[in-house]
Formats: C-alpha cells, sequence, structure tokens
C-alpha cells in the first residue's frame, strides 16, 4: 500500500511538472509572439520610409495640397462661371405702408402676396481690363389677393452688362502675375521639405548607427576587460605583476561594465528617436547597414550657386513679396487720387398676365451708370497709406538682397563642408583599420607580458575614438549632400534637376 501511495504522489508531481512546463511554455510563446518586429534598414531604405510615412513629409503634403487648391480656384476664376439663383416661393400677409393719392397721405393696407423668382446669369472676368462681362435672364411670377386679386409675370430674356473700375488698378493682372509664382513656389517648397526629411533621417541614422557601434565595442571591452583581469589574476598568483596593476585591470572591468550600460541606454534611446521619426511602432527594433564608401565627385560653387538661383523657393518667395509689394503700392498710389467706376447693361424685358406673353414683344431696356467717389479732406490718410506702402515696398528688397546673400552664403560652406567630408572619409576608414590592428597586436602582447596596462587602455581607446570618427564623417558626409539637394533641388549624382510626381501626391 506504500508503494503504491509512492506511485500515487510521484505521477501527481509528474502531473503538475508537466502541466507546469505547458504552461511555461505557452506563456513563452505569447510572450514571443507579442515581441516587436525587428527591421533592417539602410540609408537609402530610411530616407525613402522618411519621404513615405513621417510626419513631417505628412506635413508638407498636405501644405502643398493646399497651395494646389488655391491655385485651381485662381485659374477656375478666369474661366466662365454659370450660377441660378431662384426663391421658389415667397409669401407674405401683413400690414404695409403704402401712399394713397387720392388723399394726399401715406396709410397702412393689409397686404398678401405669393411671389416666386428665378435667374440664371453667367460671368467671365477679363485679365487684360481688369473687368466683368457678364449675361442674364430671368423669370418672375407674383400673386396678389383681396380685394384686388390679381397676378402677373415678369421676364428679362436677355440682359448683357460690363462693369469696370475706372482708375486704372488692375486687381485681375498682378493676380496672374503672383498666383503662378505662388503654385511654383509651392511645388519646390515641397520637394525641398521632403530633401529636409531626407537630411533629418540620415541624422538620426547615423546617431542610431554611432550608438550601435559603441555599444558592440562596450560588450566587446567588457567581455575583454572580464577576460584580462582574470589573466591579471594568474599572473598576480605568480607574482608576474603587482597589487597596484591587478586593481588597474579590475577597475577597467567595472568602468568597462558601466560603460555597456549607458551605451545600452543610448541605444535604446537613438532607435526610438529613429522609430518614431518613420511612424514606426516605438518598441521596434531596428539594425542598420552602413552604406558603402561613397563615390567620390567634384561640386562646383558656381554650378551650386546657378542651380539654388534656378529652383530654390527662397528665390520665389521673394520675387512672390516684391510683386506683392509692388501690388499694394500701386493700388495705394490710384486710390489716392479718387474712385471712379463704370457700369453698363442693354437688355430687354417685359410684363404680362400670363406666362404665354410675358416673352412676347419685350421691351428694350439700358443702364449705364458712373460712379465716382472724390476725397476732399481726410486729413492725409490715402497719402500716409501710398508713402507707407513705398516704405515697405524699400524693406522687402533690402530684406529679399540680404536673404539671398545669406542664402548663397549657407551654399559655399556647403559646398565646402561635403568636399572637406570626402577626404575626411578615407583618412577616418584608413584610422579605424589601423587602430583595429593596435588593439589586437596590444591585447596580445599584454597576455604574452610583452605590453603594460597604460596601453592596452589607450589602445582601447584610440580604437573607440577612430570608430566614432569613421561614423561621424559618414554623418557629415551624407548630411552635407542631401543639405546641398536641398538648397539647390539637384542631384549632383544624377546630374539633373529633382522631380517628383505632383499627380501621385494629388491622388
Amino acid at each position: 500500500m506504500k508503494t503504491l501511495k509512492k506511485y500515487e504522489d510521484l505521477i501527481k508531481k509528474c502531473g503538475f511538472i508537466t502541466f507546469a512546463v505547458l504552461l511555461c511554455g505557452l506563456c513563452g510563446f505569447r510572450l514571443s509572439a507579442q515581441q516587436p518586429g525587428t527591421v533592417t534598414l539602410n540609408l537609402e531604405e530610411t530616407v525613402r520610409l522618411a519621404g513615405d510615412s513621417s510626419l513631417s513629409a505628412f506635413r508638407a503634403k498636405n501644405m502643398y495640397m493646399a497651395n494646389y487648391w488655391e491655385y485651381r480656384s485662381f485659374r477656375a476664376d478666369r474661366l466662365p462661371s454659370l450660377s441660378l439663383g431662384m426663391t421658389p416661393m415667397s409669401y407674405r400677409h401683413s400690414f404695409t405702408n403704402r401712399y394713397d393719392s387720392q388723399q394726399d397721405i401715406d396709410i397702412y393696407r393689409r397686404q398678401q402676396t405669393l411671389a416666386s423668382y428665378g435667374n440664371l446669369s453667367a460671368k467671365q472676368n477679363f485679365d487684360l481690363t481688369g473687368g466683368t462681362f457678364s449675361i442674364h435672364t430671368g423669370l418672375g411670377y407674383i400673386q396678389n389677393f383681396g380685394k384686388n386679386e390679381k397676378s402677373q409675370f415678369s421676364s428679362i430674356p436677355v440682359s448683357i452688362g460690363y462693369n469696370q473700375e475706372l482708375i486704372g488698378y488692375n486687381r485681375f493682372r498682378w493676380e496672374r502675375k503672383i498666383a503662378p509664382l505662388k503654385f511654383e513656389k509651392a511645388q519646390k517648397e515641397l520637394i525641398a521639405q521632403l530633401e529636409e526629411t531626407a537630411e533629418v533621417a540620415a541624422g538620426y541614422f547615423f546617431d542610431l548607427a554611432m550608438a550601435q557601434a559603441e555599444y558592440e565595442l562596450a560588450e566587446e571591452n567588457r567581455s575583454n576587460t572580464e577576460k584580462l583581469y582574470r589573466i591579471g589574476e594568474e599572473k598576480y598568483k605568480i607574482a608576474s605583476i603587482g597589487q597596484a596593476e591587478l586593481f588597474t585591470l579590475k577597475l577597467d572591468r567595472v568602468n568597462a561594465q558601466n560603460s555597456f550600460q549607458n551605451a545600452e541606454i543610448r541605444l535604446k534611446r537613438t532607435m526610438f528617436a529613429l522609430a518614431a521619426y518613420l511612424n514606426f511602432d516605438k518598441n521596434t527594433k531596428i539594425t542598420l547597414q552602413l552604406p558603402d564608401y561613397p563615390k567620390t565627385f567634384a561640386i562646383s560653387t558656381d554650378d551650386a550657386l546657378m542651380h539654388a538661383r534656378q529652383n530654390n523657393p527662397r528665390y520665389l518667395e521673394s520675387k512672390r513679396q516684391l510683386l506683392e509689394s509692388q501690388q499694394k503700392l500701386d493700388k495705394t498710389r490710384k486710390e489716392a487720387l479718387f474712385n471712379a467706376g463704370f457700369s453698363a447693361s442693354i437688355g430687354f424685358n417685359q410684363i404680362a398676365n400670363t406666362f404665354r406673353d410675358v416673352y412676347r414683344n419685350p421691351s428694350q431696356r439700358e443702364f449705364v451708370e458712373l460712379t465716382l467717389s472724390i476725397p476732399l479732406v481726410d486729413w492725409g490718410v490715402r497719402k500716409g497709406q501710398y508713402n507707407m506702402a513705398k516704405s515697405n515696398l524699400n524693406i522687402v528688397q533690402l530684406t529679399a538682397q540680404q536673404d539671398e546673400l545669406r542664402l548663397e552664403e549657407d551654399i559655399i560652406m556647403t559646398v565646402g563642408d561635403f568636399t572637406m567630408q570626402q577626404q575626411m572619409i578615407r583618412s577616418a576608414e584608413e584610422a579605424v583599420e589601423l587602430a583595429k590592428v593596435a588593439y589586437e597586436q596590444t591585447q596580445e602582447r599584454f597576455i604574452i607580458g610583452k605590453a603594460d596596462i597604460s596601453s592596452l587602455t589607450l589602445s582601447t581607446n584610440r580604437r573607440q575614438e577612430a570608430q566614432r570618427n569613421y561614423i561621424a564623417a559618414l554623418k557629415n558626409y551624407w548630411q552635407s549632400y542631401f543639405k546641398l539637394r536641398k538648397l539647390t533641388l539637384f542631384d549632383f549624382e544624377k546630374n539633373r534637376t529633382i522631380e517628383i510626381d505632383f499627380n501621385a501626391i494629388r491622388k
């Protein structure tokens, strides 16, 4: 019986252990299933994703769409417009003030009417003259109730009119100059902002690359210091090194552990920053592939300045501001004298008691109006507005010149940085190889007792510094290149102007 009970207890324990193992396995599977994905990116993919998915690119594309629809409205305003106006029913029942000619007094009378009206009109603006040409047709009906019940129709078969400001200021002509310039600037601004997105993405990319390199070096250094400390303990036992040297090795081990933890924190932060910029999940694990040695090609400062003057939206923005200031000056100068307007229309109209007769034998109708507004005493208001517009024009001209000088200076400095970074990458890459060989040889010499701790520590620091300098040189090279593309909107590698598919964005 005791033996049987032991077997039962053993079976229960085995069953519990089996259940626990299965539960742990299921939990482990669930946890592994919830682990965030791992993404491997190179620089080209990072730049492409930033242009497609980043919030900066999304904002730039929506700003372009706002300018696109503004330009579409400008174009539509230059086409004939057709509008239909209707009052299907208007019913009134109230006391109304009316004049009684027999008694020569005003009296209140009850009025009850039902009316309906509709009109169709077409309008065309003329940029050359600044006037508006219109064609109009309309039909109305009114029904009076009460003692004098009566119904009537009123028609305007056709009426042609023209409206024109006579002071010489032509709003349409100025808009025709400014609106296309604004839209061209919006197109180039979108390309520049996408290039800026590439520049920022490259910065995040190489920040993470630097953090990954430091993490790998810190991990290797931690392992090496642990191994060297164990070797040092063996040497200390046989009196090959002193206690001070052993303590130094132990200190190196502790420092290497601290450096590894700090490198791990920096790695997480830079990885989160890149993931957030690319609109990834915040827990996405990203591994990077450093770009190959970049192509070496020369960029002329004169060529860069030429392409910038042709493509950079800041030049178009300065030109737009200058035109708008000139527009305001033209408007205030001509309005400072007097305002005059001319309106004229000619057509036909008719009234009848039946719909069948309202379009028969229509009578001709004409309308001509000339309006004048002459300021007699305004205490210098209009003169002040003109002088203020003139001063603003001078300020805009001076500001545009300063902006162009700053832009040209930025381009010249960026070309110089790019040229210098090409040279620095070559020397930084050579330094990495030399530092790696020197570190490996120093480590071997220390193991066999031919190098001291100071030499080993110095060799380790030089290796880390060489790796940092190489990644920093790559980062500066690519950021300078993307900045040049942003400033000039020109692809110097392919020798062509940067273009994008605007139709794809508008879909």
